[in-house]
């Protein structure tokens, strides 16, 4: 699949958008989404092509809605990119996905410091190859002043293994005196969860039709509203996101009656 999908052939959702719009309660919309972006490798499967041609199609299908959801008043939004879990996936697909990263990260940019997108990432980059760390750390800096929608990238990402390396640095600080074990508090330990400058997301998405969680912001999604998208993720459209938020909404004003 050729990276100039990534520049986007489709229609712009400005049109989309204005129609939709006047929908949505803006004091009900979710300040933080999250999505679990699945379905790639089906979608491809399913056209007989390699998974890396869903991977691509993915990436471009992720441009769309980062512009959707910045226009629609979205502050955050935060997308699992690569698991913990992906490293058990076939070398040739690992090698794709470090190579698409990169190419993503290098076409986006001028284009994210335009719509005023902040880029930031959580989960432990170590293992990535330092060329695809180099665009990202390039990215956030070129980004680092974007004030319409913060763009969080789950890299190398796990639920648990957050909350493992979370618990290593409070033990640390409490060996060390800078924490005290009788005053540690659910805020305390939140402020060392690599997710700690953004507030919980109210709304996860899930594409494709599968109903869990899958590792994916294990803490933080305590009180999120979940919805599930029976659409693979390449597949994923404009409207298929005002879907889930105007679920949202229906759902969030039953709790408040």
């Amino acid at each position: 699949m050729p990276s100039q999908l990534l520049n986007s052939s489709f229609p712009s959702s400005s049109r989309l958008i204005e129609k939709e719009i006047s929908c949505f309660d803006p004091d009900l919309l979710p300040r933080h989404v999250a999505i679990i972006m699945d379905g790639n490798r089906r979608w491809a499967k399913h056209r007989g092509l390699p998974p890396t041609a869903g991977h691509w199609r993915g990436a471009a299908t992720l441009t769309r809605i980062v512009r959707a959801s910045s226009d629609l008043g979205i502050k955050t939004l935060t997308v699992f990119v690569f698991s913990t879990e992906n490293w058990k996936r076939p070398p040739e697909e690992i090698d794709a996905l470090m190579n698409l990263i990169k190419i993503y990260l290098i076409k986006q940019r001028e284009s994210m410091l335009k719509e005023g997108v902040r880029l930031d990432s959580i989960g432990d980059l170590s293992p990535f190859p330092k060329e695809v760390q180099e665009e990202l750390e390039k990215t956030k800096k070129v980004t680092a002043n974007g004030s319409k929608i913060d763009l969080v990238l789950a890299l190398n990402y796990g639920g648990r293994d957050e909350i493992k390396r979370t618990i290593q640095a409070v033990v640390k600080d409490c060996l060390e005196g800078k924490l005290s074990s009788e005053t540690l508090t659910e805020e305390t330990i939140t402020s060392y969860l690599d997710t700690a400058k953004w507030e919980d997301p109210q709304l996860i998405i899930r594409t494709s039709g599968e109903k869990r969680l899958s590792n994916f912001l294990l803490w933080q999604a305590s009180y999120a509203e979940v919805y599930i998208s029976e659409v693979l993720w390449p597949d994923f459209q404009e409207k298929d996101l005002f879907q889930a938020l105007k679920e949202h909404q229906r759902r969030v004003r039953r709790i408040g009656c």
